[in-house]
């Protein structure tokens, strides 16, 4: 039976509508891949002479274990973010004389075969192969610690199916949980509960007792069957019939009417965002990361690297016009060919959009000005960065839109989400962030640091003074493109 399902599953990848689109982006995810393992590879053969050198009096297994409690916490938090759920087709099995419990044990150890298995193998194997060949460590011992190290790495993998299933879909519940991981890891730290020290301790044990490798794959069991009668429970064809009942949203932004002819777009830009999870999380996120340059700012590391402020000055001022404006118009996708069939000016369309986005960037600019504290000229450079991005950035954003082709659900988890993700949204970021790094970069150079900012600002000021023209052009470009992106936005499942 599993060898009929992933046949299934290979056909239905074959003849999907989005196979042979976005080559670009495939290749570039393969490349990636064979990096990151190549990375993992070479870390794992070579941290054990690492850790020889940096703590010559102490064993390197015992260093490793550890921090183990810590690289198992920071695991789960990536999972968390990147890995997706495995999904199957399931609902045309579902009226099949096909046993529930074999279609959800393919869907579980279809997550077995993720790339995010593949890596901790990657690092645990040969180290362990080394300890073993080049130190003499027991053979035995050593098959006992890596088992238990990748069982404990795919009870992340289930135990992150989990959490996503409990709390993707009400973060705010996430919330007491991951303060008590907080207040757990800083009594760690002033070594009041040293919970990392006591795992350390136990994968110690485990190394001179290997039998005790039983307790991390009994507990991958318990993980495993968790997500097994999880997913039974739902393996119904009415489990989701019935929708969640909840008040409807009525704010009508009626403040948006004194902007004049863009005001119903404008207007309805904002009840998007308000009113639909991924798009409101745009808005999370910004006041999250204008945090952002507390890392940066007051580190001695960076203090001669003013080239670098101008990546996180463009950053925190941006960081809405990045998340939302790549998408343009990918958020309209599901009323985008009606948009197009009314008598509307395709022009006071995108001036609606550049208002907002201009908006949220000054908005941002405003509430960074406390890092006035670390100097005047991160303030200036600061701002500088932010009329770059009103003047330079926003209008490149809107021109990489009109290669936007693909529709996004506007009330799936904006988690990892990477529906609407084509090429475009990836190399926009060349221009975004390393041109203005660039320009800084020559100036300051060859001429001064306050003549690099102001040639920033300048810049902006020029994109200003040119809107009309760039919004003309912009017009034009997304015209031309119109019957291209009805016809994308039509395409679901992408």
């Amino acid at each position: 039976m599993f060898k009929k399902f992933a046949w299934l599953e290979w056909k239905s990848f074959l003849r999907s509508a989005s196979f042979g689109k976005s080559l670009g982006l495939k290749i570039l995810m393969a490349f990636l891949a064979l990096y990151f393992s190549a990375m993992f590879l070479f870390f794992g053969i070579a941290l054990f002479p690492v850790l020889k050198k940096l703590y010559p009096e102490q064993d390197p297994l015992m260093v490793v274990n550890g921090f183990a409690l810590a690289y198992f916490t920071f695991e789960l938090i990536f999972r968390f973010l990147l890995q997706t759920l495995p999904v199957m087709d399931i609902k045309s099995l579902m009226v099949l004389p096909i046993k529930k419990k074999s279609v959800v044990h393919f869907v579980l150890f279809k997550s077995l075969y993720s790339f995010y298995n593949l890596l901790p193998l990657l690092l645990i194997v040969p180290f362990g192969l080394y300890c073993i060949v080049k130190q003499g460590y027991s053979l035995y011992g050593m098959l006992g610690w890596m088992t238990a190290m990748y069982s404990l790495t795919l009870c992340m993998n289930f135990l992150n199916f989990i959490i996503k299933k409990r709390f993707t879909e009400n973060l705010k519940a996430l919330i007491p949980v991951v303060a008590t991981g907080i207040i757990i890891g800083l009594l760690d730290y002033f070594k009041l509960f040293d919970i990392s020290g006591y795992f350390g301790d136990f994968l110690n044990t485990l190394f001179h007792n290997p039998y005790l490798a039983v307790i991390p794959v009994m507990l991958l069991l318990i993980l495993y069957n968790w997500n097994l009668q999880n997913l039974k429970g739902k393996f119904y064809l009415d489990a989701d019939l019935k929708g969640k009942s909840k008040a409807a949203n009525t704010r009508e932004f009626g403040w948006t009417r004194k902007f004049g002819s863009i005001a119903p777009f404008l207007q309805q830009d904002l009840k998007l965002i308000w009113r639909n999870k991924r798009p409101k999380t745009t808005i999370y996120l910004s006041f999250i990361f204008l945090a952002y340059g507390l890392i940066f700012y007051p580190n001695e590391t960076y203090q001669g690297m003013p080239t670098f402020f101008v990546f996180v000055g463009i950053f925190i001022t941006g960081i809405f016009m990045i998340n939302f404006g790549q998408f343009v118009p990918s958020w309209d996708a599901s009323y985008y060919q009606m948009i197009m069939a009314q008598n509307i000016p395709m022009r006071q369309y995108l001036a609606s959009k550049m208002g907002l986005i201009t908006f949220s960037v000054v908005v941002l600019a405003i509430l960074s000005t406390p890092y006035v504290y670390f100097g005047w000229d991160i303030l200036l450079l600061n701002l500088a960065c932010a009329l770059y991005n009103i003047g330079i950035n926003i209008p490149i954003l809107l021109f990489a839109g009109s290669f936007n082709k693909k529709r996004i659900d506007l009330d799936k988890s904006p988690f990892m989400n990477y529906q609407g993700t084509g090429a475009s949204q990836w190399l926009v970021g060349l221009p975004l962030i390393f041109l203005p790094v660039l320009f800084f970069w020559v100036i300051n150079k060859f001429v001064s640091y306050d003549a690099a900012v102001g040639f920033l600002a300048v810049l902006g000021l020029i994109g200003l003074l040119l809107r009309p023209n760039l919004l003309s052009f912009l017009t034009q470009r997304y015209r031309s493109r119109k019957y291209v992106m009805i016809e994308g936005f039509k395409q679901k499942g992408e």
